[in-house]
């Protein structure tokens, strides 16, 4: 099989690379989808508030997922559902299998990974405790309740604040269930302002900032768990350990860039995010393979998801169709102080280049900050920000410089007073 495109994922951002590279001018895509329906994780989401910055209007996760598989749809774009890719390769080829071809080979120009992203686990976090039944990560109970229409639990507790743990402690609570609290590491939340407003102030559900689950009790089933203050290394003290009787207990602990498969093909990743290592045009260390959205970084709205996979299905026709623009120089791009992780992690600097969008997050929050940009050390930019919090991404515009005379970039940002 060949074909000029090759989309794995489709999910928003896969469905949204998809019709972007068809209205650049590429006709010969495929894309794949393991699941049994296009709309990925959106699926499930049957809260409101997608859409807002994409279509400016608020909408449920599958009302938003359903607008790209209509236009996807209407273009006539390829598509296999219940196929699982086992392999991409240096060569641009794709190896899948599902029930109707068996085991296929696919020869691609290029390729546009979008598989999402991982919950974190109990196992990866390192609970102590016995293993009973009753202990879900937030969006495997989201899954139960909202798709396979059953609860999980009556009494539930929940670690961690990030925005699926929030978003599952009202749809508990509108269900019947008593959700009795929610424990975070940190000394901040990780969800965003309005689900901890939406979902925990609305409906009296106490907060535990610097508090985690440090046992899990029960031999068949969940009976109680542990908890405890951390110190400000993040170590248990002892003396503020109580047990909490709960049948079930949601982890909302992190999420990672399902990213095994560009792994495995020896491509370059970014240690800070665990996706892949890219340039300003989102293509990896492997040419002719591009990254978008949670694949690539964990975003915090699903509209930043489907917003970077337009711009990687139109680079990716951009290659297809023109074919490689000349790279005068690679310019290197670094976090530095208060910031996480920066993307992209390289300018490939070619002559019609004028500007370069880099995303961003904080370490701590930050009421009122300065996005710095420097050229080995020299100031390029200044920018004012306000309100940054760790649990949203930012971003900033790097133009009307000559990228030509850059070659080692910083994105910090310095605490301002008052």
């Amino acid at each position: 099989m060949k074909r000029d495109l090759v989309i794995i994922g489709g999910g928003s951002a896969g469905l949204a690379a998809a019709i972007s590279a068809y209205d650049s001018g590429v006709r010969s895509i495929l894309l794949l989808e393991r699941s049994y329906e296009l709309g990925g994780i959106l699926n499930q989401c049957i809260h409101n508030g997608f859409g807002l910055h994409r279509f400016k209007e608020e909408l449920t996760g599958p009302e938003y997922a359903s607008r790209f598989i209509k236009e996807f749809n209407e273009r006539g774009i390829e598509a296999y559902t219940d196929s699982l890719v086992t392999k991409i390769n240096e060569d641009l080829t794709v190896e899948f299998m599902n029930s109707k071809l068996g085991l296929t080979t696919v020869e691609a120009k290029a390729i546009v990974l979008a598989m999402g992203c991982n919950e974190r686990t109990r196992g990866q976090i390192s609970i102590p405790g016995d293993r009973p039944k009753g202990v879900f990560t937030a969006g495997l109970a989201q899954k139960h309740l909202n798709i396979d229409g059953y609860l999980v639990g009556k009494n539930v507790y929940i670690l961690g604040s990030g925005d699926i743990g929030l978003i599952m402690a009202r749809r508990m609570t509108l269900e019947g269930a008593n959700v009795i609290g929610v424990s975070e590491l940190m000394p901040y939340s990780n969800g965003l302002n309005r689900n901890i407003v939406q979902c925990l102030h609305d409906f009296n559900i106490p907060l535990r900032l610097h508090n985690t689950v440090t046992k899990i009790i029960g031999k068949e089933n969940l009976e109680a768990i542990e908890i405890c203050d951390v110190d400000d290394n993040l170590v248990p003290i002892e003396s503020t350990k109580q047990v909490i009787k709960c049948d079930t207990l949601l982890l909302s602990v992190g999420l990672y860039p399902s990213n095994t498969l560009y792994t495995e093909c020896n491509g370059k990743t970014y240690q800070r995010t665990r996706g892949a290592f890219i340039d300003q045009n989102l293509e990896t260390s492997i040419p002719g393979v591009f990254s978008c959205g949670n694949v690539l970084h964990v975003h915090d709205l699903v509209d930043f998801v489907s917003m970077e996979g337009e711009i990687a299905g139109k680079k990716a026709a951009n290659l297809i169709l023109n074919g490689r623009e000349e790279v005068l120089k690679i310019v290197n791009v670094t976090e530095s102080n208060n910031v996480g992780y920066v993307l992209p992690n390289i300018i490939s600097v070619t002559k019609n280049l004028e500007s370069v969008e880099f995303s961003f997050r904080v370490r701590k929050p930050i009421s009122k900050g300065e996005i710095i940009i420097k050229n080995n050390g020299e100031i390029v930019k200044k920018q004012i920000a306000l309100n940054l919090i760790p649990s949203e991404m930012k971003k900033v515009v790097l133009k009307g410089v000559d990228f030509n005379s850059l070659s080692n970039l910083t994105v910090e940002v310095g605490e301002l007073n008052g």
